[in-house]
């Protein structure tokens, strides 16, 4: 069975896109190894914003019926994730944020554990590593292993094409990884702290997170 690698482009300018030119080099590098690849257009997506009403801690679910269902699914589904985003104003674009607030269950039951990502972002000046570093934290938080980063500032000659090669590079690198099943140390260390840390918070809050509990218990 192919490996499968989700890439999420969280830029707002469509085809015309710097960070998308990045996020097609990382999943161009994870086909070449093999893996089978798709790339979604956040911002095309009608997602609309957490209301913090707890109802996935408590049943499973998002009380909104909208396109996340579906994004969401091919998230749980796939091997490879490769999230990018734009710096604005130091951090994700509003619609990359609207996309990772709605993920609460993820973090609280670490549905992404056994995943690798990787993320890439543009910047207007040197720091696109705000957004990518940002995005690689989320990736651990929600139990996944991060393989790495790209970024680039656009408007400087010749980083764009530096940038692409290192994330077709990159992209091959996901690839070997959930292929080897590759070990990170100092992230294995932080799944287990967060692990046991949202084992007891779900287990303290049993009676209302019950969808949480019952994921939990099976974990065990």
């Amino acid at each position: 069975m192919k490996l499968k690698v989700l890439g999420i482009n969280a830029s707002p300018r469509g085809s015309k896109s710097e960070t998308l030119r990045l996020v097609r080099a990382v999943l161009d590098g994870a086909k070449d190894s093999g893996a089978e690849t798709e790339l979604v257009d956040l911002c095309k997506l009608d997602i609309k914003y957490c209301n913090a009403c707890g109802t996935c801690f408590a049943k499973g679910r998002c009380i909104y019926e909208d396109d996340f269902v579906d994004l969401y699914q091919k998230i749980l589904d796939c091997d490879g994730l490769v999230l990018g985003s734009p710096n604005y104003f130091h951090t994700v674009t509003a619609q990359m944020k609207t996309m990772l607030d709605r993920m609460a269950d993820t973090i609280h039951c670490q549905l992404l554990t056994g995943k690798y990502g990787c993320a890439v972002a543009t910047a207007g000046s040197p720091a696109s590593a705000e957004v990518t570093d940002y995005l690689n934290k989320i990736l651990i938080g929600f139990g996944a292993n991060s393989v790495g980063q790209v970024g680039a500032a656009p408007r400087i000659p010749g980083q764009m094409e530096s940038a692409e090669k290192e994330a077709f590079t990159l992209g091959q690198g996901l690839a070997e990884a959930i292929s080897s099943k590759r070990v990170y140390p100092d992230q294995e260390a932080v799944h287990r702290e967060r692990g046991e840390y949202f084992k007891a918070l779900v287990k303290m809050n049993k009676d209302i997170w019950t969808h949480e509990y019952e994921h939990w218990k099976t974990m065990d």
